[in-house]
């Protein structure tokens, strides 16, 4: 009987699995959402948008709507190379020049 014991864990883990895969199905989220999926809190959101440094839409000029290609696409900038590829690149150059 103790096994089929459900704990508070349990049901938030599963919960998680379950906004997850509704996260990465879904094409256009809310603010709420894009925190969740992205990791940074409303209100860095909120500020980053205020000062339109990510991309985002406002139909109705309040609720705020991010696309998820271009959440990805902005998370994705300022890529930072590993010392493998800077390696590669310096001796490619050496090489070449």
């Amino acid at each position: 009987m103790a096994d089929n014991i459900i704990t508070l864990s349990d049901v938030s883990a599963k919960l998680d699995i379950l906004t997850n895969a509704v996260l990465t199905n879904k094409q256009t989220l809310s603010i709420d959402e894009a925190a969740i999926y992205s990791a940074l809190s409303v209100s860095y959101l909120y500020k980053l948008t205020s000062t339109q440094q990510i991309p985002h839409f406002k139909p109705r000029g309040k609720i705020i709507y991010f696309d998820r290609s271009e959440l990805d696409e902005w998370l994705r900038q300022n890529r930072v190379k590993t010392t493998a590829e800077i390696q590669t690149e310096a001796a490619n150059h050496i090489v070449g020049g």
